[in-house]
């Protein structure tokens, strides 16, 4: 009889195991989508809109952030749908095959985002607006000759990327401009840098295939790695000097994430992990609203 209980108990701690991993599996499956189609990217934007609005002493109306959010979507979304176009054949990064064959839904579901987004310019603030149609300008113009400067794409997305998500909070703060944490803003900007430069490293081979222009194409693998590690290392004196020394030990901790990730390829390139992890650390800052 007890034998028989001990049986019937382990038979179900072994389905209950299974169910777990079962519905980890679809959890890890569905976030991979998520990540496919830039909406992590998309909220941890809106993560780090919020940490600033904290740190600048502005409440964000639920129309900017809106906004913001759908923005950074659109321009992500756009980016990848012209990259998916212009390759000869089936992509090789997993992001690209995707918007190839979907290609059509994603850009009807991009003209509806651009249309709300449009409907919510009529309600945020008119500072915003000003600096938002700003912006867009030079986002418009990265777009259009992105592939003809000089200069390396991941310090322009890097910059435009922390101006859209520093906007919302600097144009309406009250602060002076000597009370505005430019280290803060740094940080942020060389969190995105790194995380971009990490990419573009273990992208190389589908950039290289596919005829795409990267930091790691233009420098090679081995410099993008000391450079990564040199912008992590910069990152770090900030923090030393960084009068909120809070949001400092947080943004450093979306850098040392993507250190990480450079340090152990064999294990994060399984599936592109590299990507999940990447972007999921920049939801990090919403930690600075609960300090």
């Amino acid at each position: 009889m007890d034998q028989k209980i001990i049986t019937i108990n382990s038979q179900s701690e072994q389905t209950r195991l299974i169910v777990y991993i079962s519905s980890q599996m679809k959890l890890v499956k569905f976030y991979r989508l998520l990540n496919t189609l830039s909406i992590d990217v998309m909220l941890g934007s809106v993560c780090g809109a919020l940490m600033f609005a904290k740190m600048l002493q502005v409440t964000l109306l639920p129309y900017g952030i809106a906004a913001l959010a759908l923005s950074v979507w659109i321009i992500y979304t756009v980016d990848h749908l012209l990259d998916a176009r212009n390759v000869k054949g089936s992509a090789s990064a997993t992001r690209h095959r995707f918007h190839q064959h979907h290609f059509k839904t994603l850009l009807a579901i991009l003209l509806v985002a651009i249309a709300v987004v449009i409907v919510l310019l009529f309600f945020i603030r008119i500072q915003v607006l000003h600096g938002g149609l700003i912006l867009i300008g030079a986002v418009a113009l990265y777009l259009l000759l992105h592939r003809y400067l000089k200069i390396p794409k991941e310090m322009l997305i890097s910059i435009l990327y922390t101006c859209g998500v520093l906007l919302p909070s600097y144009m309406v703060t009250r602060l002076s401009f000597q009370e505005i944490p430019y280290t803060i803003v740094l940080m942020f900007m060389l969190s995105a840098f790194t995380n971009l430069l990490v990419f573009s490293w273990y992208d190389y081979e589908k950039d290289k295939r596919d005829g795409f222009r990267s930091v790691a194409i233009t420098l090679g693998k081995s410099r993008t790695q000391i450079m990564v590690w040199l912008v992590g290392s910069i990152a770090l004196v900030l923090v030393m000097l960084a009068t909120d020394r809070i949001a400092a030990i947080i943004i450093f901790s979306v850098i040392l994430i993507q250190l990480v990730l450079i340090s152990f390829p064999s294990f994060f390139t399984q599936q592109e992990s590299y990507r999940l992890l990447g972007d999921a650390a920049f939801m990090l800052p919403l930690l600075y609203l609960l300090l």
